[in-house]
């Protein structure tokens, strides 16, 4: 009977209600997964959209308080009557109730109409197009080379933690991380730019190009030009992207799975790379992502500091009039970059860690 019964309680446990309940549960829980994604989706495009109008209302009401007064600011040096002056109020739609001002403005926007400069006299929109290429060029090479070298270095500092290059490379990175970029920038252009004691000026103070040159001469042109720009938004921002690599790391290092990788004789180097460092990426990709939305941004007191012709200058020019149709675009522009690559870091999580988006 016992012999006989056997081959039974195996195949039941094989291919009956025993053998089928895992599988099923994990399809469930697939299935569960894939229900919940759209779910995730819709609420992380939700909540982008209201931080979008939040950001037409503060780019509004924030630079309505600026001092100053702008159409006196473009009349500055000219004669102008009070009449004059009345009828370029009108003329910009400052004479309208503040309410009316603000719902002309909403409307506007959501249709791209970010207005019309006061300074320069030309649609904001195609400003800021004119402008973003050359923002885009340096902080987007500056992005690029400060995240590698961040996430590298602060793989390599967690990994070996404690030892010399660890110490090394933390008391850089937190150096660095307190400078100001404008500070920093200042003293490249008097050691490297303008010269001091036996080093002589070997980079241009300012600007994008000389203007003199063509073709591959003028792509060397602007990549001379781009050498200490590049270098101050790197030396600053690399720091931030190594300390919170490293903190994530360290964090993982501890976890049983790893104890388990290694026991299964994995080398260390394999165990880092295709354990420890993807369960570690999820701050570092939010810092990543963080640092693409400001490529748009670019730095503005790096761009201002360099005297490059970006948005950032720009920006800079906009408020000292004040210019408002053109500080509230540039406001939307940057944030609006902002939104976005937050929105995409949020949409990339659930393919990361599957747990996310449950």
């Amino acid at each position: 009977m016992s012999g006989a019964s056997t081959p039974g309680v195996v195949r039941e446990a094989a291919g009956g209600p025993l053998g089928t309940e895992p599988s099923g549960r994990t399809a469930r829980a697939a299935s569960g997964t894939r229900a919940a994604y759209p779910l995730y989706v819709a609420g992380k495009l939700g909540g982008a959209a209201v931080s979008l109008f939040a950001v037409l209302v503060t780019s509004f009401f924030l630079f309505r308080i600026l001092p100053g007064d702008p159409v006196k600011a473009m009349t500055h040096g000219t004669p102008t009557t009070a009449e004059q002056l009345a009828t370029l109020r009108r003329q910009f739609g400052l004479d309208l109730p503040v309410w009316q001002q603000f719902t002309d403005y909403c409307a506007k926007a959501l249709t791209g109409d970010l207005g019309m400069s006061y300074q320069f006299h030309a649609p904001v929109g195609e400003l800021i197009a004119e402008k973003l290429p050359a923002t885009l060029l340096l902080t987007g090479v500056a992005v690029l080379i400060y995240s590698t070298l961040g996430l590298w270095l602060g793989t390599r500092s967690a990994w070996r933690n404690g030892s010399l290059g660890d110490r090394l490379n933390t008391g850089v990175a937190l150096t660095l991380w307190s400078v100001p970029a404008f500070w920093l920038g200042l003293l490249l252009i008097i050691f490297f730019a303008v010269g001091i004691g036996p080093i002589p000026g070997m980079f241009p103070t300012g600007g994008m190009s000389s203007g003199d040159s063509t073709g591959f001469g003028q792509v060397l042109d602007v990549a001379h030009h781009m050498v200490l720009p590049v270098i101050t938004l790197v030396a600053v921002g690399y720091a931030q992207t190594l300390l919170v690599m490293r903190s994530s790391l360290l964090d993982e290092m501890g976890g049983d799975y790893l104890t388990t990788a290694r026991a299964k004789g994995l080398r260390d180097d394999l165990v880092r790379r295709r354990h420890a460092v993807p369960n570690a990426l999820l701050p570092t990709v939010t810092m990543v992502f963080i640092n693409l939305g400001h490529v748009a941004a670019g730095s503005i007191l790096v761009e201002t500091v360099f005297s490059w012709p970006g948005l950032g200058g720009l920006f800079y020019q906009a408020l000292s009039v004040p210019d408002l149709p053109l500080v509230q675009g540039l406001f939307v522009v940057f944030a609006g970059a902002m939104i976005l690559m937050n929105l995409l870091a949020d949409l990339l999580y659930p393919l990361l860690d599957p747990r996310v988006g449950r």
